[in-house]
């Protein structure tokens, strides 16, 4: 079996090319998207275009034969007889009323699928004389016209101009006029109509980059309790294998003929076995009660207790220990009323693991000092020590299973990590709080917040 760390960076590197893979996907199906819609309503503008020219031709031709039927019945009343081809007049005289080109031109855009509402037009006077031939046109055209021009040098236009010959190839000369239309660029357009793949796209992205950073995130974790893990095991392996040696030195030693004819020296290493065997009971239980709080099935019995007593009692089990770091504690028990509603049992262990941890972490010299007081509603305890310190990120995790602060040049400390973790989950389940404050090297200070209602 590879090992997580062997692996993980393969599977992050592999991830990552495939979240960049499949976002220049996205981008490029994006783009050729826009690139053929583009495309797509040039060919509708070009077909619409078409369609105009041809119904406008088409309509003057109508109007032509009108006319020369007009004439002709005209002409017999005078006893005249017209005979020949007739007048061809010019496009804009047919449409001299922009409303009615207008309507024509709006008519052709709604059959081919373009925007009927945004877009100005105008009929010119012959090719050689565009610049002033200007005849009918919409009220708006001018002003587009010249924003156009503006923007001639510009790498993005605001319009796209449409030029159309209003005559057919046969009869193209030298007095036909054009018909221009003018309609903003399809970049919005665009936008819009593909708003709801584009913004899928782009959400499905994202949930892509979500759930690849939780993987990592879950796969950092992983590691991390992996080394706990492993941390946990060379910890336990070494707190119980010393108590065994311990016993089965000691066993040895009353197996030994000189010592079995001693009563003294039996006594001696029976009280080390049973001492040996209350330290492995101790760390089996630590175990047990982890896996309780794991499945938060901590029964508490409460009674009122009085906190003072409590830490007085502590302070006196632990002067052997405080007597090896030459340590002092300085009682200020100020709590006017110093009884809550606790466990005996899990509140003593509370106060224990505390004062075992500023012993544990500490060097020479150490002092410690405990504080209560009340408040309307609460007792505090106030647990403040000169050790070795925590860092922010130690801070932040000390509440963790089986995490253990890196402790520099103290070298002796041993435990599993789940003093302070017991210790969070005991105040928890007294509906108490736990703050933490420490400086490297210079100490560390834990308050504890009861309610007293």
């Amino acid at each position: 079996m590879i090992p997580l760390k062997k692996i993980f960076p393969v599977i992050v590197v592999l991830i990552t090319l495939s979240l960049l893979g499949i976002i220049y996907i996205q981008v490029s199906w994006i783009r050729n998207a826009i690139a053929i819609k583009k495309e797509q309503l040039n060919e509708q503008s070009t077909k619409m275009a078409g369609d105009v020219q041809k119904e406008m031709v088409t309509t003057r031709q109508s109007y032509t034969m009108f006319r020369l039927r007009k004439n002709q019945e005209t002409a017999k009343n005078f006893g005249l007889d017209i005979k020949g081809e007739s007048y061809v007049p010019p496009m804009s005289a047919v449409y001299d009323n922009p409303q009615k080109l207008r309507k024509l031109i709006q008519d052709k855009m709604g059959k081919n699928h373009l925007d009927p509402n945004h877009f100005e037009f105008a009929i010119l006077g012959p090719i050689q004389g565009i610049g002033s031939q200007l005849r009918v046109h919409s009220a708006n055209f001018e002003t587009a016209y010249r924003e156009n021009m503006e923007d001639s040098a510009s790498e993005r236009k605001r319009y796209h101009i449409i030029h159309v010959i209003l005559d057919d190839l046969n009869n193209f000369g030298p007095d036909t006029e054009t018909l221009m239309i003018i309609t903003p660029v399809a970049d919005d357009s665009i936008t819009r109509q593909l708003g709801i793949m584009i913004t899928g796209s782009i959400l499905f992205t994202i949930i892509i980059i979500t759930a690849f950073a939780l993987t990592v995130r879950t796969l950092l974790n992983q590691k991390k309790l992996s080394e706990i893990k492993s941390d946990f095991i060379n910890n336990m392996t070494h707190e119980l294998k010393t108590p065994l040696a311990t016993i089965s030195l000691a066993i040895d030693a009353i197996g030994n003929e000189k010592v079995m004819s001693n009563a003294d020296k039996i006594r001696y290493f029976s009280g080390i076995i049973k001492e040996e065997n209350k330290r492995m009971n101790k760390q089996v239980e630590s175990i047990l009660q982890s896996a309780l709080l794991e499945k938060d099935e901590i029964g508490l019995k409460l009674q009122a207790m009085d906190v003072h007593q409590v830490i007085r009692n502590t302070t006196d089990n632990l002067q052997l220990q405080l007597a090896g770091k030459n340590g002092v504690v300085d009682l200020q028990l100020d709590a006017i009323n110093p009884v809550i509603m606790a466990d005996d049992v899990h509140f003593s262990n509370v106060v224990f693991n505390l004062l075992d941890n500023a012993i544990k972490y500490s060097k020479e010299d150490l002092e410690i000092k405990i504080q209560t007081y009340n408040t309307r509603k609460s007792l505090f305890i106030i647990i403040t020590d000169n050790g070795i310190g925590m860092s922010r990120d130690t801070i932040s995790r000390i509440f963790e299973k089986f995490y253990r602060a890196h402790t520099g040049n103290v070298h002796n400390v041993k435990g599993f990590g789940l003093g302070l973790t017991y210790v969070k989950a005991i105040v928890d389940a007294h509906k108490g709080k736990i703050k933490v404050e420490s400086t490297l090297g210079k100490g560390s200070k834990f308050t504890l917040e009861f309610p007293q209602e």
